[in-house]
């Protein structure tokens, strides 16, 4: 048997650093039909003083297509444990989580149906950089509930990744992240998954830090990078559609960030292969984090729409229109 040369977990068994050093787990699902979306965020930030325990927060974000948006505050708990299929067992494994408060839960049972992608590195600023792996096609299967005991089965289908580096909100300047996944058959991974990322350093705004990646049956068979992908927005999602979170928040007067797109268009292309995904924003969940480095705070916006994937790879035409969960992320400032 050959030995096992990573770690057991998602993360090396190491101690953070420093309060810019932190670990960062993310979890999206969406229901082939819409009408449930589950989005976690899992993070552990290094500590300022001598201790080596980090500071560690999470947040779940349900969407009911009924209900609308619930969140938990930055303590939701997780049990028995944060499941990563980095490092983690093949098999199903089971994840709960849930606010300590009446509100948003999950009970679930995930399951990989691929592989993920290699592991990208984005450096900037002096001294800091931000590393992320990708996981589409992940299954999920159990329990929802936006709020307090209407918990309903699901069968979502969805995303995960690992991010982990050194970095403080302003330099990092901010991100448009995002995935697609084919409406998938009842078993096995879908027939196309999409996933973007763009990070915008506030200081090198040049930098070779995004990437268009496209899997076909839970491989992936195509890598476009940063300087073959080009970005376009237009319109506005109207202020109404985007809910702020967590719930304490809203009683702080968090002052409002930049206007989420209300559509996304990347265009990816690289010899005679060509891909654009087409994102329709139609409303969003504004995660308020708080900066290391200064007052004002950094957001993450999750938005929900629908998603147009056209193109054409490996000599294979590619048509298909299925619900995308889109982040777009900025807002913190030094001064």
């Amino acid at each position: 048997m050959l030995p096992n040369l990573g770690p057991v977990g998602p993360f090396p068994d190491a101690p953070l650093g420093d309060h810019l050093e932190r670990r960062w787990l993310h979890y999206a699902f969406r229901s082939p039909s819409g009408d449930v979306s589950v989005i976690a965020n899992l993070s552990t930030l290094g500590s300022s003083g001598p201790a080596t325990v980090g500071q560690s927060m999470s947040i779940l974000l349900v969407h009911d297509r009924e209900a609308g948006w619930r969140s938990s505050q930055f303590n939701a708990t997780v049990t028995p444990q944060a499941w990563s299929s980095f490092g983690a067992s093949k098999g199903p494994s089971r994840m709960r989580i849930s606010g300590l408060s009446p509100g948003p839960s999950v009970d679930l049972r995930l399951r990989r149906t691929g592989r993920p992608c290699t592991s990208q590195c984005a450096p900037f600023g002096f001294d800091q950089h931000l590393r992320w792996q990708s996981e589409p096609g992940i299954r999920a299967t159990g329990l929802a509930a936006a709020s307090g005991d209407d918990a309903r089965p699901v069968r979502l289908v969805g995303y995960h990744e690992r991010v982990r580096g050194r970095w403080g909100w302003p330099d990092l300047g901010g991100w448009v992240f995002g995935f697609v996944n084919d409406t998938p058959a009842p078993s096995g991974p879908p027939a196309y998954s999409v996933v973007f990322t763009l990070i915008t350093p506030r200081d090198d705004a040049d930098a070779a830090t995004g990437s268009v990646m496209l899997w076909r049956s839970g491989r992936l068979v195509r890598h476009f990078p940063r300087r073959r992908i080009d970005v376009a927005v237009s319109g506005a999602l109207p202020r109404d559609n985007v809910h702020v979170f967590p719930p304490l928040a809203a009683t702080l007067g968090t002052a409002p960030t930049a206007e989420v797109p209300a559509r996304l268009v990347i265009v990816a292309q690289t010899g005679d292969d060509r891909l654009c995904i087409d994102v329709d924003s139609r409303t969003a969940g504004r995660i308020v984090n708080p900066s290391e480095l200064g007052l004002a705070p950094f957001s993450v916006h999750e938005v929900l729409g629908p998603a147009v994937v056209t193109g054409r790879v490996g000599g294979r035409q590619i048509g298909f229109t299925a619900g995308a969960v889109v982040e777009f992320a900025g807002g913190a400032h030094a001064d």
